[in-house]
């Protein structure tokens, strides 16, 4: 791989723009912070250094450059992240650089053939009465094709045939779910493609459309690499738009999201008709930190908002409901009252606690004791759960207002619920955020490399030293910092990620080291560095005596144990003459 053009890509992106496209990044002092996408983050804790070009998690430690947050927020690998950053910005990966292929292309390349032969059917003579039944949906030819829509005609085996004859075995095509019993699996049914996160083609949806008493929808079976709850709807598409407006849609079904799109609102995903699963909410994350939720507007379709809305609050999303009259859904809605009122109920979207206290007060007797105090608790619990303390007060006063219960009386009960929360929530910390216990010569090692990343000065010291770093994984590392200073003439952060990109034991000895930053001095002087070599030399002396210790417990022979014991009292005296 060449070094020099991995330099010459990322010298040419600045890492808080390039990850502020993805997540939304606050200064605070010398740095950026925000929420981390790798893990579920509840408070910003992902830095991002501007000055050294690289960014760090403080809680799951994960750590790189710009190449290594696109490999890990796209789920790609180091060669196809350079070559996406490389094209981003004109810089032409070419020559011997390699991309490795996807040891699943193959099943990729087979529903990319499908979808194909499923819109060339849609065109066909036959299919024009779906072509009707479409267009009786209000779907024009521009949206068939962006979607790619199609169709499977009335056949047993007409995609296994084809398939077959282009040398796929009938073994995979039944595996992925498109034969079934070696016969098509989809037949009389309009397709619709479904996509991964990358924009690839990993599964089908057939809807019927000509009335049959069948199931309506008839989906893709769980495959390698198709797993419902792993996907979202139309994301492909949709996280450019909502890079752009900063906030995401999250619908029920496709059909919702095209309809929302055919009327300029790109920014909507869903969830296929599946409950909310963490590794959706986890892409969700990477859109955006603001999600509206705008399900079916009846009965089951607010239990959906109230339990889905409940899940992403809880993952520290900032969450506004939708809600749509009349029970109608939101293609049906659209439909019936169009463009302008969809948008203004987008604009006027509420909060989701305020969604869920409305929702909280249908049925509620206030002239029952027993009702009103219920309502009056439930509704405290929500207020507890809102941290922008002006809206907190705000529903405070509202709750006031309606129940005619004096404003301290519930603030009181309102501090008590906080109060409890912020024990339960220490304690949650102290237990699961305890930090990984090193001695005080480990972090001298890990002192000692970071300044060698950071100084050049420190490389020439440590070298000169003839240190020797007891600790594999430092020993290595400190190693490949030479190297890489005596080849190239500079040490760069950035720069000597993308060099260890590869080497497993290193990579996690370097992403210890870079949560030093806010720790240490970063200008140490000479004298510092040499107290950190003198208390590793004296580590090493202090391991030797252990080892020769051990020994001469095991020797029997008085000779051989007098040569031991000298070669103790000479490392003594030698560690003493060094304090």
């Amino acid at each position: 791989m060449d070094q020099e053009l991995l330099n010459k890509i990322r010298e040419n992106v600045d890492i808080v723009e390039f990850i502020g496209k993805y997540i939304p990044l606050e200064k605070k002092g010398k740095n950026y912070f925000g929420l981390c996408p790798f893990h579920n983050d509840n408070n910003p804790s992902l830095s991002v250094s501007r000055e050294k070009q690289i960014y760090k998690c403080f809680v799951c430690g994960e750590a790189g450059n710009v190449f290594n947050f696109l490999m890990r927020y796209e789920n790609i690998s180091f060669q196809d992240a350079v070559k996406t950053i490389g094209e981003e910005i004109g810089i032409s990966v070419t020559g011997n650089f390699q991309v490795s292929k996807n040891k699943n292309q193959k099943f990729y390349d087979i529903y990319e053939i499908a979808t194909k032969f499923f819109q060339n059917n849609l065109l066909s003579e036959e299919g024009a009465k779906a072509r009707d039944y479409l267009k009786n949906r209000k779907l024009d030819m521009d949206t068939i094709k962006e979607f790619q829509i199609g169709l499977a005609l009335n056949s047993r085996d007409t995609l296994t045939k084809m398939l077959l004859k282009k040398g796929y075995d009938s073994n995979t095509l039944n595996e992925l779910g498109l034969s079934t019993n070696d016969y098509d699996t989809y037949i009389k049914r309009i397709i619709f493609p479904l996509f991964n996160p990358k924009g690839e083609v990993n599964g089908f949806s057939g809807r019927i459309y000509n009335g049959e008493n069948i199931n309506k929808y008839l989906n893709s079976k769980e495959t390698l690499i198709f797993k419902k709850g792993e996907n979202l709807f139309n994301y492909h598409r949709a996280k450019e738009e909502v890079r752009k407006v900063k906030f995401v849609i999250l619908m029920e079904g496709f059909m919702a999201v095209i309809r929302a799109h055919t009327i300029g609102v790109l920014n909507c995903v869903a969830t296929m008709g599946t409950s909310l699963t963490s590794e959706q909410i986890a892409l969700l994350k990477k859109l955006s930190s603001n999600v509206y939720l705008c399900l079916d507007g009846d009965k089951a379709g607010e239990t959906a908002t109230i339990k889905n809305g409940q899940l992403l609050m809880d993952a520290n999303l900032n969450v506004k409901v939708i809600p749509l009259s009349d029970n109608l859904d939101p293609d049906d809605y659209i439909l019936k009252y169009g463009k302008d009122k969809f948008i203004s109920l987008i604009n006027n979207a509420i909060s989701y606690n305020d969604f869920k206290i409305k929702k909280l007060r249908q049925g509620v007797d206030f002239n029952n004791s027993d009702d009103l105090s219920n309502y009056i608790n439930a509704v405290l619990k929500e207020i507890s759960l809102e941290n922008d303390n002006i809206k907190r007060e705000i529903m405070l006063k509202n709750l006031a207002n309606e129940t005619n219960v004096w404003y301290n009386t519930l603030e009181k009960k309102l501090n008590e619920l906080l109060s409890n929360q912020v024990k339960s929530e220490k304690t949650y910390f102290e237990v699961s955020k305890k930090p990984k216990k090193i001695n005080k010569y480990e972090k001298t090692m890990q002192i000692l490399i970071y300044y060698m990343l950071t100084k050049k000065e420190v490389i020439t010291l440590v070298e000169n030293s003839g240190v020797y770093f007891p600790e594999e994984k430092y020993r290595i590392l400190s190693r490949e910092i030479s190297y890489f200073y005596d080849k190239y003439g500079y040490i760069n952060i950035a720069d000597f990620k993308s060099y260890i990109e590869n080497n497993g034991i290193i990579n996690e000895a370097f992403k210890e080291i870079t949560l030093l930053d806010f720790e240490l001095d970063s200008n140490p002087s000479e004298k510092v560095i040499l107290d950190y070599l003198m208390v590793i030399k004296n580590y090493n002396v202090a391991l030797q005596i252990k080892r020769l210790e051990k020994l001469i417990m095991n020797e029997v022979d008085p000779i051989e144990q007098a040569k031991i014991s000298n070669q103790i009292m000479k490392l003594k005296i030698g560690s003493e003459n060094n304090d």
